[in-house]
């Protein structure tokens, strides 16, 4: 797509919670369009969280959003044709919807709840951060939480505690320092119907020992992904793991919510 670029904005989902706040919603999409009907972004005076396909249209919303904000307006329609005279070539039409919203933005996405704050566990958390996720580090270890500066983190003598504590649809992520807390947090989350995912790092050996343990334990593993992301290259450097960890996490958050709804 072509057209002017997106002013700057502070990273995506950075907002102030205190302030008035512009929800700019794909209404209809006729043609080739850079988002489906219903995509959302969230514009404030300063940040924007969320996108409905950049480009020029992306610069108009904003625009009109933040008039909206400096008006006092409560509501505003946008009917866009995406081409030649706004500087894209999609070829399709959307309608936009603009409203207002009370001093908080759009509802939290899915808690990933990531046991086991090393290397591979801070990667993970930086990679899921700029996704529509509420990532966690939980550990139970001050050192390894005091390197992980920035990131949500729980520091927490019993971490399967956390399991108990999450909302419905949330991923669980175990890789710790230890196996065998490994096994106990992976059977804690294997127990929740209701996890959208539970991955466990570690290779094919491991995962044939924890089955031993969950038949122990009378959990089914079979909803276990481990190792994580099984197709990724052969590339122990942290953030690949993470890389990779994290697509395979979101996919399947996104397959839960279409089953849910």
């Amino acid at each position: 797509m072509i057209g002017p670029p997106v002013p700057a904005a502070p990273p995506d989902g950075y907002l102030d919670q205190e302030e008035i706040l512009v929800r700019v919603r794909v209404a209809e999409a006729r043609g080739s369009t850079p988002r489906e009907r219903g995509a959302e972004m969230i514009v404030g005076a300063a940040g924007v969280t969320g996108t409905i396909g950049g480009g020029a249209l992306e610069y108009m919303a904003i625009d009109r959003a933040r008039r909206m904000l400096a008006r006092g307006e409560a509501a505003a329609i946008m009917d866009i044709p995406l081409g030649p005279e706004i500087g894209q070539c999609c070829g399709g039409r959307v309608t936009l919807s603009l409203d207002r919203l009370p001093a908080t933005p759009a509802p939290p996405g899915p808690e990933v709840l990531i046991f086991g704050a090393g290397h591979v566990g801070r990667a993970l958390a930086h990679a899921l951060l700029p996704l529509p996720l509420r990532p966690r580090l939980i550990d139970s270890r001050a050192e390894e939480l005091a390197l992980a500066a920035g990131l949500p983190a729980i520091l927490s003598p019993i971490p399967e505690a956390e399991i108990r504590r999450a909302g419905p649809g949330a991923a669980f992520v175990v890789m710790t320092h230890d196996h065998a807390l490994d096994f106990l947090i992976a059977a804690e989350a294997l127990a929740r119907p209701d996890a959208a995912y539970v991955g466990m790092i570690g290779s094919r050996s491991k995962r044939a020992g924890f089955a031993r343990h969950a038949a122990r334990m009378g959990v089914d593993p079979a909803r276990l992904a481990c190792p994580i992301a099984p197709g990724a290259p052969r590339d122990k450097r942290p953030a690949v793991i993470a890389a990779f960890a994290a697509a395979e996490i979101m996919a399947a958050l996104l397959a839960h919510q279409t089953v849910c709804a």
